[in-house]
């Protein structure tokens, strides 16, 4: 028995068992379907509890993660609809009006929401939320993130780049894409923000990080076998490795063998907090983890989706190469990427904006109502949570005309209207790892096409989310070298 048939059957057996709370359900739902002056949107709640979660993963696990939003916009409203995931009543926003409302309410009328799953994977041993302890880790990246600090970084990640692919693609005929990028990416990640090198102890932390993603965002079951209780144990796993480096680096800093500017994680051991106190070591710990959550999973499916798009269309191949060509033979044998040649690679991250336009690698995020209040003529009441969907703007053709084709001319000039690409979020709560992801992905795709031509194993490939959209066999290529 599959994992998949695992969840399904105690799925099953979940519904059955609150099928009883049916009635009371209902009589919920009828006391909020008027309120505050308007009417809940259109849409269905689903079954108690699990609501219409298992139909929401299965489109995406099955290939065709865009049909449960789809059907409802279809359906109900292009706008917005109500449904049920993960345990909580929500609603659906489609819209860049949509998008515009919630980004420019962020902490006014909304706030940012994670599912239950997120506090049980990163709790905190502060009697705070994960939402306050998100809101800290933000003020303390902006040193690490901004453009001085990104140049410094740049060397390593061309450094590191070159070891990769020496060390596993040259000399190989055939690669398998999606698990490569993600050992680089948390590789880099593990350098930047902990100074750790050793490929051993690397894989310390990235051997357990799939179960750990997985869990990260699944319907909160803890029974054995689940995802949910899978990622509990891995991030268990994780912080144990966590809290000996942090408390080896305590000791580096006293001996002043490490600097408190040296990376990420001496930051956080040298800074104060608001009211005076230094980090705890788990709560460092836990934020060391959503760090290297964030800080490479997305940027490998960006990655890998940008290899796929690259191999099924020469013509927009053949102009990367010709630009990160150029490049390579502007410099000396040995002579690392800077900052100038970064800037030169506008249509290679044309080239990736567009390919993270048609497969997103954050697909939505979700929200809490801060109070009642009412969008587009319908209620939303206090304690809901929203979700914004970036495929529902990406793939509207009354904003991407011809939406399915790769065109990066669309990211020429000013690009894309406001509010409609939304691949970093936007407003107070745009990605600040951003620039991190552009230099990460350019210096990748530097090496790569320089290196390499490539051709796709399996051509009719599914693109699958679960729980991040990715490639359902890791994108396996032939690889051609020049």
């Amino acid at each position: 028995m599959t994992t998949y048939d695992m969840e399904f059957l105690m799925l099953s057996v979940l519904l059955l068992s609150t099928l009883f709370l049916t009635l009371s359900f209902r009589l919920f739902t009828f006391k909020y379907k008027r309120t505050n002056g308007g009417y809940l949107p259109p849409g269905r709640l689903g079954f108690p509890f699990v609501g219409e979660s298992f139909e929401f993963f299965s489109k995406g696990r099955k290939g065709s993660p865009e049909k449960f939003i789809n059907d409802r916009i279809n359906k109900y409203s292009s706008e917005i609809f109500k449904t049920s995931l993960l345990g909580e009543y929500m609603i659906i926003l489609c819209s860049s009006a949509g998008n515009k409302f919630l980004f420019s309410n962020e902490d006014k009328l909304v706030t940012s929401w994670w599912p239950r799953s997120v506090e049980k994977i990163f709790p905190s041993s502060l009697q705070t939320s994960t939402i306050e302890e998100s809101k800290k880790l933000r003020k303390l990246l902006p040193a690490f993130f901004k453009p001085e600090a990104l140049q410094r970084y740049l060397g390593i990640m061309d450094l590191m780049a070159r070891r990769h692919f020496d060390t596993s693609w040259s000399h190989k005929e055939e690669v398998i894409v999606f698990p490569l990028v993600k050992n680089y990416t948390f590789s880099l990640a593990c350098r930047l923000f902990l100074s750790i090198e050793d490929p051993n102890h690397v894989a310390k932390f990235s051997d357990p990080f799939n179960d750990l993603v997985f869990g990260v965002i699944s319907i909160p079951i803890n029974l054995p076998g689940t995802r949910f209780n899978r990622g509990i144990k891995a991030a268990r796993t994780v912080k144990i490795e966590l809290i000996k480096i942090i408390k080896q680096r305590k000791k580096d800093l006293l001996e002043k063998t490490a600097t408190p500017t040296q990376d990420i994680l001496s930051h956080m051991l040298t800074t104060l907090d608001d009211s005076g106190q230094f980090m705890k070591e788990m709560d460092i710990a836990d934020k060391i983890l959503g760090l290297l959550v964030g800080g490479h999973d997305t940027a490998s499916a960006a990655i890998t989706f940008i290899m796929k798009y690259l191999a099924e269309l020469p013509n927009i191949y053949s102009d990367v190469f010709k630009e990160q060509r150029e490049i390579a033979e502007s410099k000396e044998a040995g002579e690392l990427l800077n900052w100038e040649d970064i800037g030169k690679m506008k249509y290679s991250w044309n080239v990736a904006c567009e390919v993270m336009r048609l497969a997103p690698p954050l697909p939505g995020a979700f929200r809490e109502a801060l109070t009642d209040f009412t969008y587009a003529g319908f209620s939303i009441p206090k304690g809901w949570k929203i979700y914004w969907s970036a495929i529902s703007t990406h793939k509207n053709p009354k904003y991407f005309p011809d939406p399915e084709k790769l065109d990066p001319s669309r990211f020429e000039g000013s690009g894309p209207a406001p509010y409609t690409y939304v691949a970093f979020g936007g407003g107070p709560r745009m990605c600040p790892g951003k620039e991190y992801a552009r230099l990460e992905i350019l210096v990748f795709v530097h090496h790569v096409v320089n290196r390499f031509k490539w051709e796709k194993i399996l051509p009719d490939e599914k693109i699958i989310v679960d729980p991040l959209p990715m490639m359902a066999k890791g994108l396996p290529v032939h690889l051609r070298p020049y």
